[in-house]
């Protein structure tokens, strides 16, 4: 994006906005920017607090006076005569009056041919319909993996210790992956305060730990950790061998076999049968940060526009982290309002579905996208088709085996002798339940046995069961039409139906 932002100031652009939370950074960027085109020495900076600056002078030498509101310090840039780039800051709240809006587009008029660039610099991406036309977007990046082992190399430069074997300075880079520069030099700060005035291997837990922190206060994204195993999710066993295929996917030795990324997968299927868990526990399997994407987090009507930047937002710290799983649970309700959304919230849901599908389509970081849904009826169909997804699974209800396992499973967790329970009879009687069913069942029972100050036992169990009416009998249309649409459609998470299949194929 550096290489973007000099053509732009060579090729003369009157008006640049650039994406970021990192104003120091961004101003450094700028300012190397201006130095290669060897044509622009000025650089100034305007605050709402201060006014117009000239970058590297002493403020009080430095200070326009009379341009703290933003139609002075524009008409102030329109009748200064030498080349200079304009760097504005969080000129964004402004941008909604008419008179901020037409004193812009006087400047850009006036820029031609002169050198001179307003550069509108902010957190927030929102630019008026009158300068949709006049404007160049440029995301700045997070810092790379050598710009943060810089950050740490001055760290350690400041406490004074030089040596730092190979292998923990990797882990510490790595962990740092998605912070910005001030959030990586106060995390390195934090853990060398930790570690006693030293960095060491033991310190990679603490900014691993303080950048989940980060994460979770931008309010969109959340960092998960799931304690449960692959093998702790009965049946599926199709689904599972698919995802231990994978398992070195995401490695360099993969690159070089000349497979590609993985891009993702959806899991369709009955509510309760362990879509979500499967994908919780994937991130365990196959070593990888899980992060779980909020789409009711991503709208935001306090303004035009801020839904799409929270999404972008997400994403893009979702891509610096990569490679990482990025986890949407129930898909069809985060987007089933998409293709009406221009009679019901201005069309802010059909942009964000349409910004998200173009990410999917264009993506090239090791972001794996894991989506649930339930009613793949409510799905738009560009989610469907081949390409958005490596593979699209149905998840059905456990058969008798399952159900078996599923039992088992259950009672292990909360029991250490489990021979008094016939797991048969168990699974018999609970035909047509989910896995979430079961599990109800299971803690009903042990309820009732509580109460009474006893053991619980296979017959308490029963009793739960014939008093728990299975969803799969409540919403019989629903989950018919699902399986139906699934049968031609889908591939099958149950290993006894995926070889059925392929026998009649």
């Amino acid at each position: 994006m550096f290489d973007e932002l000099v053509t732009l100031l060579k090729a003369q652009y009157p008006l640049i906005y650039v994406v970021t939370p990192e104003e120091e950074r961004a101003e450094q960027w700028i300012v190397q920017a201006a130095q290669e085109t060897r044509a622009v020495q000025r650089v100034f900076t305007w605050t709402v607090t201060h006014g117009l600056l000239e970058y590297g002078h002493p403020r009080h030498t430095s200070q326009h006076h009379n341009t703290v509101s933003p139609e002075t310090a524009l008409d102030w840039v329109i009748r200064h005569k030498e080349a200079a780039v304009f760097i504005f800051k969080d000129l964004h709240p402004f941008l909604d009056s008419p008179a901020v809006n037409r004193w812009l587009r006087d400047a850009v008029a006036s820029f031609r041919g002169t050198r001179k660039t307003i550069i509108l610099l902010s957190p927030v991406l929102q630019v008026p319909v009158e300068l949709e036309k006049e404007v160049a977007v440029i995301d700045m990046p997070l810092p790379t993996a050598e710009q943060l082992e810089e950050v740490l190399n001055q760290q350690l430069a400041q406490m004074k210790q030089t040596r730092l074997d190979k292998g923990t300075r990797e882990k510490l880079i790595a962990a740092a992956q998605g912070l910005t520069r001030d959030e990586a030099e106060k995390v390195f700060r934090k853990a060398q305060v930790i570690g006693g005035g030293r960095l060491t291997e033991a310190e990679v837990a603490i900014v691993t730990a303080e950048k989940k922190q980060l994460i979770r206060r931008n309010g969109i994204l959340e960092y998960i950790e799931e304690e449960s195993t692959l093998d702790q999710v009965g049946g599926l066993e199709e689904l599972k061998r698919w995802l231990r295929q994978r398992t070195q996917a995401f490695t360099e030795r993969a690159r070089q076999y000349g497979l590609p990324q993985p891009k993702g997968m959806l899991i369709l299927g009955v509510p309760g049968c362990g879509k979500s868990l499967i994908a919780k526990t994937t991130a365990r399997l196959w070593g990888l940060p899980l992060l779980r994407l909020d789409m009711g987090r991503i709208y935001d009507g306090s303004m035009v526009g801020r839904s799409e930047a929270n999404l972008r937002s997400a994403l893009k710290t979702a891509e610096s982290i990569a490679p990482v799983i990025l986890f949407i649970d129930e898909l069809d309700k985060a987007f089933a309002g998409s293709a009406g959304s221009a009679d019901s919230d201005g069309g802010t849901s059909s942009r964000i579905f349409g910004t998200f599908l173009t990410w999917m389509q264009d993506k090239t970081s090791p972001v794996f996208v894991m989506a649930t849904a339930n009613r793949v009826d409510k799905l738009p169909g560009e989610f469907l088709r081949k390409g958005r997804f490596d593979e699209i699974f149905f998840v059905d209800l456990p058969n008798l085996e399952e159900r078996r396992e599923i039992f088992r499973i259950h009672l292990s967790r909360r029991r250490r002798d489990i021979d008094r329970f016939d797991l048969d009879q168990l699974a018999k009687v609970t035909d047509g339940f989910s896995g979430a069913e079961i599990e109800q069942a299971v803690i009903a029972a042990m309820y009732d046995a509580f109460a009474q100050d006893r053991e619980f036992t296979q017959l308490d169990i029963i009793a739960a069961v014939k008093a728990t009416l299975p969803l799969s009998r409540t919403m019989m249309e629903q989950v018919t039409a699902l399986r139906d649409w699934a049968k031609q459609r889908a591939r099958p998470a149950a290993a006894s139906v995926a070889e059925y299949q392929r026998l009649e194929f």
